[in-house]
């Protein structure tokens, strides 16, 4: 079963390489460079059952996106990337960079999916 995934990166390098790792797990991805635009993708979107979002990007860091996508949709998976930031809130945290494998045994892990 193929699950969608909204994927949210500032810098267009990681949110294609990441897009592209998804995509050979077998999932369907949305991707997003800002935490405003892909909280309008989630609401366009009904598909979408996971977000995976970076935690520093400018204006709404991935910390305040999670708990503002939580509101639009409680059910929502989240894990959080990072290179630097600290997790936050009990969501789970992939550090960057990241293998191919470590991102299908996180998601695995953490969301039971792709």
């Amino acid at each position: 079963m193929s699950h969608t995934v909204l994927v949210v990166d500032d810098d267009p390098g990681v949110l294609d390489v990441l897009t592209d790792m998804l995509d050979d797990l077998g999932c369907k991805v949305v991707s997003a460079r800002s935490g405003p635009d892909a909280l309008d993708r989630l609401r366009q979107n009904g598909n979408i059952t996971i977000l995976i979002t970076d935690i520093n990007m400018p204006g709404m860091d991935g910390h305040e996106l999670a708990e503002l996508a939580r509101r639009v949709r409680p059910e929502l998976k989240v894990l959080q990337l990072s290179g630097r930031e600290p997790r936050r809130g009990g969501l789970p945290m992939i550090r960057k960079p990241f293998s191919f494998e470590e991102l299908a045994d996180t998601m695995q892990r953490t969301t039971g999916v792709c």
